[in-house]
């Protein structure tokens, strides 16, 4: 498991450590320098006579950037700084002089001439703006990587990017990325030339700990390979949940966490779990098939299917071990393939969503999720249990909800399910910061979110998770139902459990976001996958995870 901590908690482990006179610094550009050469080896295979630039802001951050970049000439390497602010680190740039580095600072030439020196380096660390910085880059070091990132479009070849600690202008905390300023941005929305921009990175070398910024999406996108390196800060020692804190699973976590476990020899259908699916149409029946085909081939002991008798039918066809009948269960998956309700013309009532079978499935869903909420009795329906709610069920949600009910909506629906709440965002503000509009979405209602996409975020009670699992085939037409199946299937192995530990759908959540990923690889390495082939690459992942093959 990756735990990435806010920027508040590194400086807080950081701060008495500067007080004994730990030399932080100095193991961070040793690391850093360490990185580059390795990288260097691969690319080139030797080191001496291979140029890196560096691009060197005020504070800290430049300071291990131009430390590094003394090491790195200490090895025969030709290192030029850029200096990007008056106020760079001073032993540092002392230290890389002493070296024999090159040093010119940007205010004194033109940003297409610094732009074109950048790009002719084999390696270019960014080391302009660290954790302690908000906002996008600005003023002359925005204006340098602009020309940057315009002449890297058209160059015959790209230097390796290594962002030193988070790439330059990223949200650390949250991942946003800074976004332009609608009054010039036009009424397309085309890039201006002082909009901010953020330099893309092949690989993210960061200190004592990941930081949020570089799990969680948009941003999470432009830090390429992740290094954390420990320079004695102990927070990998550190499992507690911090306000600011995001986890990442590791394939062994879904073992090691009790997600995913083989029955006992006196297991039975019963203690396996009980899903019960409320999903699928007349218009879409396909939703149905794949949200149980998901649940089975996860391995839940039974699936209940309520649903209209064409529907049902279909779903038989496909997987004929489903019990087409109400009964007791222990968790439930709404929502997939059912319509919002529209409103209806007058006079008409029977076109598509608000016709009698998509009513009736509504209906069940909301007797579902009453049971999820304890609104009904126990005598009734047994104890309150887990629901998925997906889709068309999202609007269907009572105003407060317990942490096992978890929501599992796209951009857009989150978008629309927020407004109903009374919040002015769409669904590009939701893509621009996910993990705020999911932790809005979970004050708003007391569920579990997981946002889909290609980086899923999950939200609980107790923190957030950010899994980047699945390859970007993924992206396809009913990915999620099997998605709502899958998670429906390990919260039914572990009701009660969910019921009880407010904190256990979310991690239960991210596993099958980790499980759903893996399938998708597992389906066709590296080609496109169909919803229904990643379901049925379900069990060999599974099997992969319990033996620690993945």
């Amino acid at each position: 498991m990756i735990q990435a901590h806010d920027a508040r908690a590194v400086r807080a482990a950081e701060d008495p450590l500067l007080a004994r006179g730990e030399p932080l610094m100095q193991r961070a550009s040793w690391a850093l320098a360490g990185a580059v050469l390795r990288e260097l080896r691969t690319a080139r295979g030797a080191v001496r006579g291979a140029h890196v630039c560096l691009l060197v802001g005020s504070g800290n951050n430049g300071g291990d950037t131009l430390f590094a970049g003394a090491r790195l000439a200490g090895r025969g390497v030709r290192v030029s700084a850029v200096l990007l602010d008056d106020r760079v680190h001073r032993d540092g740039l002392a230290a890389l002089r002493a070296a024999g580095g090159i040093v010119t600072h940007a205010a004194g030439r033109t940003f297409d001439d610094v732009a074109r020196h950048v790009v002719e380096a084999d390696v270019v660390l960014d080391g302009i703006l660290g954790i302690g910085a908000s906002g996008g880059l600005r003023g002359l070091a925005g204006d340098v990587v602009r020309a940057v990132v315009r002449r890297l479009e058209t160059a015959p070849r790209r230097p390796l990017v290594v962002a030193v600690d988070v790439p330059s202008g990223i949200g650390v905390d949250d991942g946003s990325l800074p976004r332009p300023d609608p009054a010039r941005s036009g009424s397309r929305g085309a890039q201006q030339p002082s909009d901010p921009v953020v330099l893309r990175a092949d690989r993210t070398v960061t200190f004592g700990a990941a930081k949020p910024g570089l799990l969680l999406p948009p941003a999470a996108a432009l830090a390429g390979e992740v290094e954390v390196v420990d320079i004695g800060l102990g927070l990998d020692d550190d499992r507690t949940w911090h306000p600011g804190a995001v986890r990442r699973l590791a394939p062994q976590d879904l073992v090691d966490q009790g997600a995913l476990a083989a029955p006992t020899g006196t297991a039975h259908k019963y203690s396996r779990g009980v899903l019960g699916v409320v999903a699928g149409t007349e218009d879409f029946p396909g939703a149905a098939v794949l949200t149980v085909s998901g649940a089975v081939r996860t391995g839940v002991g039974m699936v209940r299917y309520l649903g209209d008798p064409s529907v049902t039918a279909a779903v038989l066809a496909a997987r004929p071990e489903v019990v087409p009948a109400a009964g007791r269960v222990q968790a439930w998956a709404v929502g997939p393939g059912l319509p919002a309700a529209p409103a209806a013309p007058a006079g008409q009532s029977g076109h598509s969503g608000n016709g009698d079978a998509a009513r009736s499935q509504r209906t069940r869903v909301r007797h579902a999720l009453a049971q999820a909420t304890g609104e009904l009795s126990s005598d009734v329906v047994g104890d309150a249990v887990p629901v998925v709610v997906d889709a068309g069920a999202l609007p269907l949600l009572p105003d407060r909800c317990p942490p096992w009910v978890v929501l599992t909506p796209h951009a857009g629906e989150l978008a629309t399910l927020l407004r109903s709440r009374g919040d002015d965002v769409e669904r590009s503000d939701v893509e621009a910061e996910p993990l705020r509009w999911a932790r809005r979405a979970r004050d708003l209602t007391g569920a579990t979110v997981l946002l889909k996409g290609e980086v899923t975020v999950v939200v609980g009670p107790s923190g957030a998770y950010a899994q980047a699992d699945g390859p970007s085939w993924l992206a396809t037409a009913g990915a999620g139902d099997v998605l709502a199946g899958i998670l429906g299937s390990l919260l039914a192995a572990r009701s009660e459990d969910a019921v009880r530990d407010p904190g256990l759908p979310a991690l239960l959540a991210a596993s099958a976001a980790l499980l759903h990923g893996r399938a998708a690889h597992r389906a066709n390495p590296g080609g496109p996958v169909s919803a229904l082939d990643v379901a049925e690459a379900v069990p060999g992942t599974v099997a992969a995870l319990l033996r620690g093959d993945l």
